[in-house]
């Protein structure tokens, strides 16, 4: 979980009068998750924030995955770069493969939507492979950069606004909680000393921009499958003050403290969130298996009851070849999956790797979308058999 954080100005208590010194008082409003026992924060605002003008349909959700439509099994690789989409942050992600509790997306935003964008239906978290920007919510300002996961937990407005530059982002969308590692944090929900990273690596959001403005806001609220436009009579980011432990945070991978031994150690110790039905790991530069006689490369084993993707952030990995900055592979359940030819023998005596890739485990089996297609390398597959992925 992230630590308890506040910024502007809150009241002394709790469920109390907060005068407004220009008349009136300022409104209370608690946001958090799992009813009234997750993570909470109370905001305070200029004006309600149920002020409601109009709801309507505005699309039925245009990124519904649609599968491959030969529903093919096996091992695959997305080259998922060489898609086109974009500009907008939210309309423009191509679906790559998903299941009943995770979505991933390819997004290159190229300008922020003139619309803010609530999710009520996910929470989301992005890794920005290239680009820069900012994260505007009720919350305040939060800045991102190359190698940063921007954790947006669901209900929250918010705008994606990124800088001049190109921008590739990975979208994760969790249909249950995102959260830190339950092994990593103690009863009280601090982070203990063996986590791979702290509180200190969190970025909570670090400046509070208030719009006092009345007029009309465009909100697009996604529930479920469809997005409603929701228009409001002020502007959402009028919040003078809150508290709590609710609200987007960023933590950026280079700051993932990687957890070495004298023998290769499995894929847990990478871990770095997890939801409900899947993990995130982070695989970091790092130095090798210290053992006189250790390899370095995984050894081969079975996904039982797992599918396991791998987005690779550089072009750098101990045990591929062929791959890309922005490959997707997705190794299914039933099929054992292990380093490629001459991979492990490469790896035996070496002592770092300065490779960069973002693991999603997943228990429920996951599936290729069908606009992920013209990006797939097809002979993936039998690349164990050859000494390059062709």
């Amino acid at each position: 979980m992230p630590f308890y954080h506040r910024l502007g100005r809150i009241p002394p208590k709790r469920h109390t009068v907060f005068p407004n010194p220009d008349g009136g008082i300022y409104y209370e409003h608690l946001m958090g998750n799992l009813g009234f026992t997750g993570l909470q924060s109370l905001l305070y605002s200029i004006r309600r924030p149920t002020t409601v003008r109009s709801v309507e349909v505005a699309w039925r959700n245009p990124r519904t995955p649609e599968a491959d439509p030969e529903a093919r099994w096996g091992m695959r690789h997305l080259r998922t770069h060489e898609l086109a989409c974009g500009p907008s942050p939210v309309r423009d992600r191509a679906c790559l493969v998903f299941n009943r509790d995770i979505a991933l997306f390819l997004s290159k935003p190229a300008q922020a939507d003139a619309f803010f964008y609530r999710n009520a239906a996910a929470d989301e978290l992005l890794y920005i492979t290239r680009g820069a920007g900012r994260l505007e919510s009720q919350y305040g300002v939060l800045d991102y950069g190359p190698g940063d996961y921007l954790v947006i937990p669901r209900g929250i407005i918010h705008r994606l606004v990124p800088d001049g530059g190109a921008q590739i982002h990975l979208v994760m969308e969790s249909t249950g909680h995102l959260r830190t590692p339950d092994r990593y944090r103690n009863r009280h929900g601090q982070l203990l000393e063996h986590s791979p990273y702290c509180e200190r690596d969190i970025r909570p959001p670090h400046e509070l921009e208030v719009h006092d403005e009345t007029g009309e806001f465009e909100v697009i609220i996604r529930r479920s499958e469809v997005c409603h436009r929701v228009v409001l009579d002020h502007h959402p980011f009028d919040t003078i003050g809150w508290d709590g432990c609710y609200y987007p945070w960023a933590f950026n991978i280079h700051d993932f403290e990687p957890i070495v031994g004298r023998l290769h150690q499995p894929p847990p110790v990478h871990q770095t969130f997890a939801g409900d039905g899947f993990v995130v790991c982070s695989f970091v530069p790092r130095l090798y298996d210290f053992h006189p006689e250790a390899v370095p490369a995984p050894y081969n084993h079975s996904n039982v009851m797992t599918d396991e993707i791998l987005y690779y952030c550089n072009d750098e990995f101990m045990s591929r070849s062929g791959i890309a900055e922005g490959s997707l592979t997705l190794h299914p359940d039933g099929l054992p999956h292990g380093p490629q030819p001459g991979r492990t023998e490469a790896s035996i005596g070496a002592k770092e790797t300065n490779e960069l890739a973002v693991m999603i485990d997943t228990f429920a089996p996951m599936t290729v979308a069908a606009e992920a297609l013209p990006c797939e390398v097809s002979t993936y597959g039998r690349s164990w058999l050859e000494e390059d992925d062709r």
